[in-house]
């Protein structure tokens, strides 16, 4: 499918100055449960949708999928970053190869374009207070910087594209006018409200790149900003 250009929505929120982006390495875990809360982010998932099937996903929700998530990340997979205002958690971005997530890989919507070793930027959670704020597009930045760190060619986005008024709740994989003012291209749309669009990435800023796929160094995201000092608990 051609790809398919389209301008950015107007009011689309700049990102906060001095927001902190950074990833969930295992010292920074008790700042995802401080985010996700009891509620786990939403209804349970733990950022654990993506990961698993239907039945597995509906079976794990709650404690289930929080310990998941703890494996995943004080294991060193870094599944994802975490944007801080100060020293709060404000919000999370999952980002990894594609092929990490199963369902993804399954959705006959959002199919894969071709076989390049793309990583994907599947969902979004922004604390209540700062939604609207512009902490997604500072996630979506980060990310871009993260996968570019990390060997990727490509960051790839699911986003919803509706002209209707939603829930926070539905909106977890983002909105199109966020990818889009941070230059990413449709490439793809299987469904009517959710294209599929890509960043091509050149090489990192720093250091050496790593292979396609693999785990990238426990760097922050935006390589310019300190990480906050750790709070007593």
């Amino acid at each position: 499918m051609a790809a398919r250009q389209r301008r950015a929505e107007p009011g689309d929120a700049p990102a906060p100055v001095g927001l902190r982006v950074l990833p969930a390495t295992p010292e920074r875990w008790p700042d995802v449960e401080e985010l996700f809360g009891q509620n786990g982010a939403c209804g349970g998932c733990w950022c654990r949708f993506w990961k698993q099937d239907g039945p597995e996903y509906r079976a794990g929700k709650g404690e289930p999928n929080r310990r998941a998530l703890r494996r995943s990340v004080t294991g060193g997979e870094v599944p994802g970053l975490l944007a801080y205002a100060g020293e709060v958690p404000v919000g999370w971005a999952a980002v990894e190869p594609r092929a990490r997530y199963a369902r993804l890989v399954r959705a006959r919507n959002l199919v894969a374009v071709d076989d390049a070793p793309v990583w994907s930027v599947p969902c979004f959670f922004v604390r209540r207070g700062w939604r609207g704020k512009g902490v997604a597009r500072a996630l979506l930045a980060g990310a871009a910087e993260h996968a570019r760190r990390a060997g990727a060619p490509i960051l790839e986005g699911y986003p919803i594209d509706s002209r209707k008024e939603m829930a926070n709740a539905f909106l977890y994989t983002g909105a199109l006018s966020t990818f889009l003012r941070a230059g990413f291209t449709e490439v793809a749309r299987k469904a009517r409200t959710r294209p599929v669009v890509r960043l091509a990435l050149g090489k990192a800023r720093t250091g050496r790149r790593a292979r396609a796929g693999a785990a990238p160094s426990p760097r922050p995201a935006a390589p310019s900003v300190a990480p906050p000092r750790r709070r007593r608990r």
